[in-house]
């Protein structure tokens, strides 16, 4: 059911990991939301009690002819409503969440059901609040009606702070459901956006005492026998009840802001330290924030894509090529570079396609290939064509060289010897050339490739065919060898001065001496 990619989780330790089973998964979740409503319901019963006794002490409800209010029917009520509370949500969430119990895929009217959840549980508790507050106030104002007052606010406001509470923790707790709904393409109701959430906050954590507290003032001018010393102590208890109302409240809202960003942030330091296949968020929040948890995940995706075609780009022309356009603007065009050129042509490639399979020679061609792109980019060149069964590698363009030379007459070397050890059913003539070359994109403006036009090309194509006469000793002009350093130059030596095919200038052959 859930996306097992790697160890996200959902904002907090307590909501477990996606990687988790879907059994284990749905005890936290049934544990959590048991304790949400329990924790809730005791912070509402401890301010009760408080104002009661405390807060609001006149007129009192400790009287003789209040005993059975205070020891029989409110804690029954309290027993009751606790035991229907849990029965009740759970009949709720087993109902509602059947998709995710069966481990299916939501539907569109599982996605609703679930989204509704969180409310219908907190209803739950609003309407047993609602219940004590109206069957206290009666029991209390048959007694003595005085209590009216006393027991509305006091029990209302408890119910109001309950609520609240219970909302923000339920909200948490069904996290990973609400991934999941969002994850299968069903995107939450924003009935509670980031600011009705501070709304919330504010009303509960400070409106509503502050409320009371003016109530309260008012009662008390209101009451002959009300005493200055009873007015502090109520306002004093409001107060301590404003603030730590207020105080959770803005925690518990705090959370549902902080954790979003934090995974966003933690995404952002996978993404700087280059790990982008474990970048992707769960997306479990149905706010703003939830919207940028998604933006977050398409800009991975997107830079995921960049990647993967930046790195298929780069494949097709070279790195070195693919890093250039994508820095600039290509055109078409060239400029004048000196380069060395390194050709390898295949020897008997035709007996080979006649004597084999297509599949087998497809796999020993791949084999001959990556013996020459390994040894060519290893010494920072380009491999610029696969022309058939030949290869055209370029040293010193895109990128300069110090020694462009004897980078290719090292390379010619080392695939020399390579050759005869990987790929022995192959053989190839190696040709080495260096001298001036027109590098730059050729084509039409909507198709061109990035190649180097000029004699030295030819010059190394001529030499791969001579050196067919002999391939465990690649051959290079005298140009070449001329140009390159002194400890590369005295690995070669030379053969002879000869006409090569399609060019009227001699060429002074050189033979690598491979025992060296």
């Amino acid at each position: 059911m859930r996306a097992k990619r790697g160890s996200r989780d959902y904002g907090s330790i307590l909501l477990g990991s996606v990687n988790e089973s879907n059994f284990r998964q749905r005890v936290r979740i049934q544990t959590l939301l048991t304790a949400s409503i329990v924790v809730a319901n005791l912070i509402g019963a401890i301010m009760v009690v408080s104002l009661t006794a405390v807060g609001i002490p006149q007129p009192s409800v400790f009287t003789p002819e209040l005993w059975w209010v205070n020891f029989i029917a409110v804690p029954v009520y309290v027993a009751l409503a606790f035991v229907v509370g849990i029965l009740w949500g759970t009949v709720v969430v087993v109902r509602d969440l059947q998709w995710a119990i069966r481990d299916r895929p939501p539907t569109p009217k599982d996605a609703r059901r679930t989204q509704r959840v969180p409310w219908r549980l907190t209803a739950i508790q609003g309407v047993l609040w609602a219940v004590a507050t109206v069957m206290f106030t009666l029991m209390y104002g048959i007694v003595d009606p005085q209590l009216i007052p006393k027991a509305l606010l006091v029990v209302g406001l408890g119910g109001v702070v309950v609520v609240s509470i219970a909302y923000l923790l339920i909200d948490f707790t069904l996290r990973p459901v609400a991934a999941d709904i969002i994850s299968a393409g069903y995107r939450r109701r924003k009935r509670s956006g980031v600011r009705s959430r501070a709304i919330v906050s504010w009303l509960i954590g400070s409106a509503i005492p502050i409320v009371g507290i003016l109530v309260l003032v008012a009662f008390g001018l209101a009451r002959d026998e009300t005493t200055k010393l009873d007015l502090f102590v109520g306002v004093t208890v409001l107060g301590l009840v404003a603030l730590f109302t207020g105080l959770l409240l803005t925690f518990l809202s705090s959370l549902s802001i902080t954790g979003p960003i934090r995974s966003v942030r933690a995404g952002m330091n996978k993404v700087q330290s280059g790990n982008l296949d474990d970048a992707d968020l769960v997306v479990y929040d149905g706010t703003e924030l939830g919207d940028l948890q998604v933006g977050f995940n398409t800009m991975v995706g997107g830079l995921r894509e960049r990647e993967r075609m930046r790195d298929l780009f780069g494949r097709h022309v070279g790195h070195d090529v693919a890093e250039a356009a994508l820095s600039s603007d290509p055109e078409l065009g060239g400029t004048e570079r000196t380069v060395a050129t390194l050709f390898v042509d295949v020897i008997g490639s035709t007996t080979l396609a006649a004597e084999r399979n297509p599949t087998e020679v497809v796999e020993i061609l791949n084999k001959f290939f990556a013996v020459i792109v390994a040894s060519v980019e290893n010494r920072r060149g380009l491999v610029n064509k696969f022309e058939g069964d030949a290869v055209l590698a370029i040293f010193g363009a895109p990128i300069d060289l110090d020694d462009a030379a004897g980078a290719a007459l090292a390379a010619a070397r080392q695939i020399a010897a390579d050759l005869a050890i990987e790929v022995p059913e192959l053989s190839a003539g190696i040709g080495v050339s260096h001298g001036s070359v027109v590098a730059g994109n050729v084509g039409a403006i909507e198709r061109f490739e990035y190649t180097v036009i000029g004699d030295p090309v030819n010059e190394s194509a001529r030499l791969s065919e001579l050196a067919k006469r002999d391939p465990s000793r690649p051959l290079a002009s005298g140009r070449a060898v001329d140009a390159a350093s002194e400890k590369e130059a005295r690995r070669w030596e030379r053969q002879e001065s000869t006409s090569l095919r399609g060019r009227t200038e001699e060429t002074v052959v050189y033979a690598a001496q491979m025992s060296e």
